[in-house]
């Protein structure tokens, strides 16, 4: 079974989205699992704190090494091979090569931060590796976690309804997807283009591959810069 363990000073906030759709309904069938770590747990004194401020000044808190060592610790068992994730901005962005590769192994660690981060030490200290879902700040590191475990969870085996619908997808090919169309034929002088409608496979499959090239030079242009530079 896929596991996903989440160490958060937020455990209430799983499974959230998670519990639903066709994540919930793989969690409920046992494809997969999710397990939650309180941070807090192993917090210091009678508050059990968990953070302090920035060592050379500034604002914000920062979470303890200590402290976030002894809950890693606490949970997660000797000999554990999965990945372990610190949902961080520094990190490199995750693509969907990532996604699936993760998602063919045996699940991941993920460590949501908070305030303005995690001590630095802790990363090297128990082997974190820093990982993005974008150029961007959230309060902290739950919705990203959740975020990467749908883009995971949707791919493994009995989740979706045909492997193939997960084969088919923008940045599976480094392209974007091509358009899609359904009934009505028509809607407000829009009608469907003829080559979909046609039976023709070949055909269809050649407007489709031209589609996704088209859409990925209009929107997307550095997907096929990296593209190039790879080959």
């Amino acid at each position: 079974m896929w596991r996903a363990s989440i160490f958060t000073l937020f455990p209430g906030m799983f499974p959230g989205p998670l519990g639903a759709s066709l994540a919930g309904e793989g969690l409920s069938r046992g494809v997969w699992a999710l397990e939650t770590h309180d941070i807090r747990d192993h917090g210091l004194g009678r508050h059990r704190a968990v953070d302090d401020t920035p060592a050379g000044g500034g604002p914000g808190m920062v979470i303890r090494a200590d402290v976030l060592a002894a809950a890693l610790d606490s949970g997660i068992a000797a000999g554990d091979s999965r990945p372990r994730l610190l949902l961080s901005p520094r990190g490199p962005s995750l693509r969907q090569q990532r996604v699936r590769s993760l998602a063919q192994g045996e699940g991941v660690i993920l460590i949501c931060g908070r305030f303005e981060g995690v001590d630095e030490r802790i990363i090297a200290a128990r082997g974190l590796e820093e990982i993005s879902i974008g150029d961007y700040i959230l309060s902290g590191g739950e919705l990203a976690a959740m975020i990467l475990l749908d883009a995971c969870v949707r791919l493994l085996p009995g989740v979706m309804g045909k492997e193939a619908s997960g084969l088919e997808e923008s940045f599976e090919s480094g392209l974007l997807e091509y358009p899609h169309f359904t009934r009505p034929r028509e809607f407000e002088g829009r009608e469907i283009p003829d080559v979909l409608l046609s039976g023709d496979h070949a055909r269809i499959k050649a407007w489709r591959d031209a589609e996704a090239l088209r859409l990925t030079r209009e929107r997307r242009p550095d997907l096929l810069e990296a593209d190039r530079k790879t080959r």
